[in-house]
C-alpha cells in the first residue's frame, strides 16, 4: 500500500468569491478530503460553526472530490445550547451537516450513560471505541467502521481516553454498590489502551483496508500521560493517520514515528471550530492534513436550522440577571500563546472568576470552605450585563451544590490532588473559598492516583504547605463543612475520592449556574465589585520556591 506523506500542505485557496478549489482538485486528479472536527464544544455558530463547516464539505464535493466528515468528541457540552436540550440540539445539527462517524469524548457522558445511549440513538451516524468496553472485554460501540469513498476503504478506529471516568462523572460508570461496570482500558501503564486499538486495527487491516485513521480523543497533554496520541502511535503500528481531540491542541501535521520506526500523521483543530481540519488522499494515495481558519462562507440550509434552534431558547438566554463592573476572567490578561491566543489559568492558578464560584459556594451553603474545580469554570464573563446565557456558558454542567463533613487531613490531601500537575493545567485544579495555602514548587508531587486516575495516597513529600482556613492553622484531625458539587464530592469527579463517603449534610440542593447567580444577586446586591477587580485573585493560592 502506498504510504507517501507530503510535508507540505496541498494549497487550498479560500477566497472571497468561492472556494477555488476546482484547479487543484483538476490537477490532482481529485481523490478523497475527509474533513474532522473535534472539542466543538456546543460553538455551533462560533468561528467556523457548523454552517461553515457545511459549506466547506459542499465546496469540496463541488470540486471533484469525495468527503467524508468525521468528529473526534467533546461535541455535545459546553453551552447553553447543550445544557438545555441535553444534547439533543447538537445531535440534531451534526446529523444536519452530515457527519459519516464520530467518536466519543469524555463529556459525551455529561448528561448520563442512559442519555448518552439515547443521543448514540439519535444520531444518523455511528460512534465508533475500541477501547470503551464492559468489565469482560466487550466493546460498548462499534471499534471501527469502514467506509469506502475515491475508491479506497478508509478504516475509522475510535479511541477515547481512560481519563473519562475522572474527567466525566464517575458515577456514570459504576453500579450502586459503587462498582465499575464499564472500562476505557486504562491498566497497566497504558498497555491496554494500545492493546484495544492495536485490536481494532490489526482487525481492519485483515478486511484489507487501505487506510487506517484513528479517531482519538486522548490528547497530548503531559498529565495525560501515557494515555495520550504520542503513546499510542509509538505503541501501535498500521495506523495511518491520528485525528486527535480532547487538549484542544493545534496540530495541523506532525509526523510521530510508531513502533516500527514508520511515520504516522497526527493533527488536531484545537477546539470551538476555530479550524476545520481536513485529509486529503489524492489520486496516487498521497495524504496530507491541513486546517482551515477562513469562516466567511455560510452554508444557508444549515444556518437556517441552527437559527430555527437558536429561537426556542433565545428568549431565557437573554434574561439580564445581574452585572459586573469588572471583567471575570479564566484567562490570563496579559499574555497570549505563539498564534496570539488568550492563555487559560483558571485550570493552573487562582483567577477572580474562580474566586467569584468558590465564594458562591460557600456563601450559599454556609461551608467553612469550599471548591470549584478549574474544568468546571468554562468561560469568562466581560463587565457589563451578565445574561443567564453567560451563566450556562460559566457552569454548563448542570452540577448541584452539595455539602459535607470533611477531616483537615482529607482537605489537605484534596490541595495536594489540585496540585499534582502545576504548572501544567488540569481540570482538577481548585479555585477555593474560605482558605488560603502556598504551593512549593520546588517539591515533585507524590500523589498516587490508580488506573481510572482516582486518588489513592500520597507517599512522600508534600507541594502545599502553610494552609489557614479562615486565617487560622488548618487542623489535620479537626473536622469541617466543605461545599461543592455532587461532581466532586459525590461522585470523585477529577479523581477526588476522599469525600466520597462523608457524612453529607447538603444534598443536591441547587445547581452550579443558580448557586452563582443567587450569590451575586442576594450577597453581593446583584453586581460584582470591586472585591474581585484582581483578574489573578485575591491571593489565596501562592505559589513558592523553597
Amino acid at each position: 500500500m502506498l504510504r507517501r506523506f507530503l510535508i507540505l500542505a496541498l494549497a487550498l485557496v479560500t477566497a472571497l468569491t468561492g472556494f477555488a478549489f476546482a484547479e487543484e482538485a483538476e490537477a490532482a486528479g481529485a481523490g478523497v478530503v475527509v474533513l474532522y472536527t473535534n472539542d466543538v464544544h456546543c460553538a455551533i455558530d462560533a468561528n467556523i460553526g457548523y454552517a461553515g463547516v457545511a459549506a466547506y464539505k459542499a465546496a469540496y464535493e463541488k470540486a471533484g472530490y469525495d468527503v467524508l466528515l468525521v468528529d473526534c468528541g467533546d461535541a455535545v457540552q459546553g453551552a447553553a445550547v447543550g445544557t438545555l436540550s441535553t444534547g439533543e440540539y447538537i445531535i440534531d445539527i451534526m446529523n444536519e451537516v452530515g457527519y459519516d462517524v464520530a467518536t466519543i469524548g469524555n463529556h459525551e457522558f455529561d448528561y448520563g450513560v442512559d442519555r448518552f445511549n439515547e443521543l448514540v440513538e439519535m444520531a444518523d451516524f455511528p460512534y465508533v471505541s475500541a477501547n470503551f468496553t464492559d468489565l469482560d472485554g466487550n466493546t460498548i460501540l462499534p471499534p471501527y467502521v469502514v467506509l469506502e469513498a475515491g475508491g479506497y476503504s478508509i478504516a475509522f478506529v475510535g479511541a477515547s481516553t481512560p481519563e473519562t471516568f475522572s474527567k466525566s462523572t464517575p458515577t456514570y460508570f459504576q453500579d450502586e454498590e459503587g462498582n465499575f461496570i464499564y472500562s476505557f482500558c486504562g491498566g497497566n501503564d497504558g498497555a491496554d489502551l494500545y492493546a484495544a486499538v492495536q485490536s481494532a486495527v490489526d482487525d481492519a487491516r485483515a478486511e484489507g483496508v487501505d487506510y487506517v485513521v484513528v479517531l482519538s480523543h486522548l490528547g497530548t497533554e503531559a498529565s495525560s500521560v501515557p494515555f495520550t496520541s504520542s503513546d499510542l502511535i509509538a505503541n501501535t503500528n498500521g495506523i495511518d493517520v491520528v485525528l486527535d481531540g480532547h487538549s484542544h491542541s493545534v496540530w495541523e501535521m506532525e509526523l510521530e514515528q510508531n513502533k516500527d520506526g514508520e511515520d504516522v500523521v497526527m493533527s488536531s483543530t484545537g477546539t470551538q471550530l476555530t479550524a476545520l481540519g481536513s485529509l486529503t488522499i489524492d489520486a496516487e494515495g498521497n495524504l496530507t492534513t491541513q486546517l482551515h481558519t477562513e469562516s466567511i462562507f455560510q452554508d444557508d440550509d444549515t444556518a437556517a436550522f441552527i437559527d430555527s434552534i437558536e429561537a426556542e431558547y433565545a428568549d431565557t438566554l437573554a434574561t439580564v440577571v445581574a452585572s459586573s463592573d469588572v471583567d471575570l476572567t479564566i484567562y490570563d490578561p496579559t499574555a497570549t500563546d505563539a498564534d496570539g491566543n488568550p492563555v487559560r489559568i483558571i485550570r493552573s492558578q487562582e483567577t477572580n472568576l474562580g474566586d467569584l464560584c468558590a465564594d458562591a459556594y460557600r456563601a450559599i451553603s454556609g461551608a467553612d470552605i469550599a471548591f470549584v474545580n478549574g474544568g468546571g469554570i468554562r468561560d469568562s464573563i466581560p463587565a457589563g450585563d451578565i445574561t443567564y446565557e453567560q451563566i450556562i456558558a460559566v457552569h454548563p454542567f448542570g452540577n448541584a451544590l452539595c455539602v459535607v463533613e470533611a477531616t483537615g487531613q482529607e482537605i489537605l490531601d484534596a490541595l495536594e490532588m489540585s496540585v499534582r500537575h502545576v504548572p501544567e493545567e488540569t481540570g482538577g485544579f481548585l479555585q477555593v473559598s474560605g482558605l488560603t495555602f502556598e504551593v512549593n514548587m520546588s517539591v515533585d508531587s507524590t500523589v498516587v492516583t490508580d488506573d481510572a486516575d482516582m486518588f489513592v495516597e500520597i507517599t512522600g513529600d508534600r507541594r502545599v504547605q502553610n494552609v489557614l482556613v479562615n486565617g487560622e492553622p488548618i487542623d489535620p484531625e479537626a473536622t469541617y463543612t466543605v461545599a461543592s458539587h455532587n461532581y466532586l464530592l459525590k461522585s470523585g469527579g477529577d479523581g477526588y475520592t476522599m469525600f466520597m463517603d462523608n457524612t453529607l449534610l447538603q444534598d443536591e440542593v441547587m445547581l452550579d449556574n443558580q448557586v452563582l447567580i443567587n450569590y451575586i444577586t442576594d450577597s453581593l446586591g446583584g453586581v460584582v465589585g470591586e472585591a474581585y477587580t484582581d483578574a489573578y485573585g485575591e491571593g489565596r493560592i501562592a505559589f513558592v520556591e523553597e
